[in-house]
C-alpha cells in the first residue's frame, strides 16, 4: 500500500475486535511516529501504551474523571461513545507533550506559539501511526475527548506533561464508508 492509498482508506474505527496486537506491531507504529517532523527537533512527544492487566484499571480512571466532571456541573460531550471505544480496543495510547503548557495555565505569547508548535508536530507524529496502522491492517481512533479526564489519567500515569490525546488500535470489526469532504472550492484560496 502506498502513502496516498493509505491516506485514502484510512477511517476512524468505532468498534473493534478483541484480538490482541502483537508488541512487535505496536512498536512499528512507535517507529513511523517519531520519524515525523518536530518544531526545531524538539521530539517533545511521549507515548504511553496501555494493554493487557493494565487496561481496566485506566478504564477505571477515566471513569472516574467522567463522573468527576458531571458532578462539576460541566458538558461532557461525546466522551462516553470514545469510552466505549476505548474499552473494545486492545491497545490505548496516550500522547504528551513534553513542553506544553496545561490547557487552564496562564502563558506568555512565546509560550502560546511554541505550545501551538509543538502540538502540531505531536499531530504530525500521530498521523503517521494512524497510516501506519491502516497499513498494518489495523482500526485506529484519535481521542481528543479524553480531556474529561486529564488530571485523573495524568495522576494515574505520573505525569505531569500536557496530555495532547489517546489513540485506540485495534482490528477493526467494521468498515466505514469515506465521510463526505467540502468542495475545494470551499476551503482553497489561490492566490496567481
Amino acid at each position: 500500500m502506498n502513502t496516498l492509498e493509505a491516506i485514502k482508506t484510512r477511517r476512524s474505527i468505532r468498534k473493534f475486535k478483541s484480538d490482541p496486537i502483537e508488541r512487535t506491531v505496536i512498536e512499528r507504529l512507535l517507529d513511523a511516529a517519531v520519524l515525523a517532523p518536530s518544531a526545531k527537533n524538539s521530539q517533545s512527544w511521549r507515548f504511553t501504551v496501555v494493554t493487557g492487566s493494565k487496561k481496566q484499571e485506566m478504564l477505571s480512571v477515566i471513569r472516574k474523571g467522567i463522573a468527576n466532571r458531571e458532578a462539576e456541573g460541566q458538558d461532557i460531550g461525546s466522551v462516553k461513545s470514545s469510552l466505549q471505544c476505548i474499552e473494545q480496543a486492545p491497545v490505548t495510547l496516550f500522547v504528551h507533550n513534553t513542553d506544553g503548557i496545561h490547557p487552564w495555565k496562564a502563558r506568555k505569547e512565546h509560550e502560546s506559539w511554541w505550545d501551538l508548535a509543538t502540538v502540531q508536530s505531536i499531530g504530525a507524529a500521530i498521523q503517521n501511526m494512524l497510516l501506519t496502522a491502516t497499513e498494518l491492517g489495523l482500526g485506529s481512533l484519535w481521542i481528543a475527548d479524553v480531556w474529561e479526564a486529564y488530571p485523573e489519567l495524568n495522576a494515574w500515569l505520573e505525569t505531569d506533561h500536557q496530555l495532547v490525546s489517546a489513540l485506540s488500535f485495534g482490528y477493526p470489526d467494521i468498515a466505514p464508508q469515506a465521510p463526505s469532504r467540502k468542495p475545494m472550492e470551499d476551503i482553497v484560496r489561490w492566490l496567481d
